[in-house]
């Protein structure tokens, strides 16, 4: 019995350590999974559809329906805020059909999966970043494209929280008299960032940093550029009060940066 009892235990041993047995996959014709992923995304499931053509991939790698497969799943993961895979997807794409007459949209989705998660500027402005050099890609290598329009729109919000930033950093060392910190940010704004909502404000700032470091020259070309190219701005009025309570003016100093700016500009 002793020796029975034995051969038993052995034997669940054998089947408690032996490797689980794999269930085959039913391979389904590459036409019916792409069907099937359509139909999931026109009812609006798209984490099934994203399956299914994952699926499409594994079971045909080399199939017609590939490209289109890849295609949709940047579509798809884009559709339901999945944006980081859907830009994964999208480099996917772009690596494997380069010359793809679809390309254009798929730098769009990249483009505006990177501007979906742009944060407020008091945050990292990576994402913002990414949006502009996507975009960038789609305009200058298709400035033609049905959705170049609409990357220069969105390129102007995101270079606007660029600015943005600097002026949020600026004006906290401004405030914690750190005026030259403060001043190499507003710096960055008057000279990258012409055609942002914050060009007004970034150069009262400088006019105001410049009078705290005495540099008296600056602060008067800061204040007349700004008078310059926005005479009814609230910014120029409060820059023009600000030099007049010391006797100053605005006033154009030839030799130094933003003059110079101006210039190129």
């Amino acid at each position: 019995m002793a020796t029975v009892g034995l051969l038993v235990v052995t034997l669940a041993a054998c089947n408690l350590f032996s490797p689980p047995k794999i269930k085959e996959e039913t391979i389904v014709p590459p036409q019916s999974l792409y069907q099937a992923a359509l139909n999931d995304m026109d009812a609006q499931r798209y984490q099934t559809a994203i399956k299914t053509l994952e699926k499409l991939d594994r079971q045909h790698p080399y199939s017609d329906y590939t490209e289109k497969s890849k295609l949709m799943q940047v579509y798809a993961n884009y559709r339901i805020g999945k944006f980081e895979e859907a830009t994964l997807a999208a480099d996917r794409y772009l690596a494997l059909y380069p010359s793809s007459k679809e390309v254009p949209y798929v730098l769009w989705l990249k483009g505006t999966a990177a501007f979906a998660q742009i944060k407020d500027i008091t945050r990292d402005q990576q994402l913002s970043q990414d949006a502009i050099d996507t975009y960038g890609l789609l305009i200058s290598n298709y400035p033609k494209s049905e959705y170049a329009k609409d990357a220069q729109d969105k390129i102007k919000i995101a270079v606007d929280q660029l600015a943005g930033k600097e002026m949020s950093v600026g004006r906290y060392y401004l405030g914690n008299g750190q005026y030259l910190a403060g001043i190499n940010r507003f710096r960055v704004v008057v000279e990258k960032y012409q055609t942002s909502t914050h060009i007004e404000e970034a150069l009262y700032r400088l006019t105001e940093g410049y009078l705290s470091l005495g540099l008296i020259g600056e602060a008067q070309t800061a204040a007349e550029v700004l008078g310059h190219n926005y005479p009814a701005s609230e910014w120029y009025k409060r820059a023009y009060d600000l030099l007049g309570k010391q006797g100053l003016q605005p006033q154009m100093v030839a030799g130094n940066w933003i003059a110079d700016t101006q210039k190129k500009s």
